[in-house]
């Protein structure tokens, strides 16, 4: 979906508060390269998002996914925020999720259809219930808003996240 984005629309803003679609981007090449090097991973130096935001995202999953085929590297157990989990069982639990909503988010900003299908709907519910109170924490959410009236399925996922859509 990134090179979708027209050049001119990365310094659209996005519906998360304070970020434009090219933040949104940073955010998940930075809290990726956060939580995989944190566990020991080489990801080689950061891409650069200010230079061609859909070029650094692509970069960046290029190296992710290399990682992510390495099952002794998945299979890598620690102590997460829910307790003990391995880093292939995060990043399909939080980081799908997480890149599932910025697609949203991103898409949004740039002016392009932003429809997530029923099966990323019900990664994202499920997420959301998995995450209990914690996501609203500082970081990952804003506060659930008011879905409107008729809003579709899509609409009231999205207003538990904070987001109008």
């Amino acid at each position: 979906m990134v090179d979708a984005v027209p050049a001119t629309a990365w310094s659209n803003p996005s519906p998360c508060e304070g970020w434009d679609a090219r933040d949104v981007v940073r955010h998940l090449v930075q809290t990726q390269r956060e939580f995989l090097t944190g566990r020991g991973a080489d990801l080689g130096p950061e891409p650069d998002v200010d230079a061609d935001p859909a070029a650094a995202w692509r970069e960046h999953t290029a190296r992710v996914r290399a990682l992510l085929a390495d099952e002794a590297f998945v299979g890598t157990s620690y102590d997460g925020h829910f307790g003990p989990t391995t880093v292939g069982a995060t990043f399909e639990q939080f980081y799908l999720w997480d890149m599932l909503v910025h697609r949203w988010d991103v898409a949004r900003a740039a002016g392009l259809d932003a429809d997530l299908a029923d099966d990323e709907l019900d990664r994202v519910e499920a997420g959301a219930d998995a995450f209990g109170d914690a996501l609203y924490w500082d970081g990952v959410c804003r506060p659930g808003t008011e879905p409107a009236p008729h809003a579709d399925r899509q609409g009231r996922v999205l207003a538990r996240l904070g987001r109008a859509a």
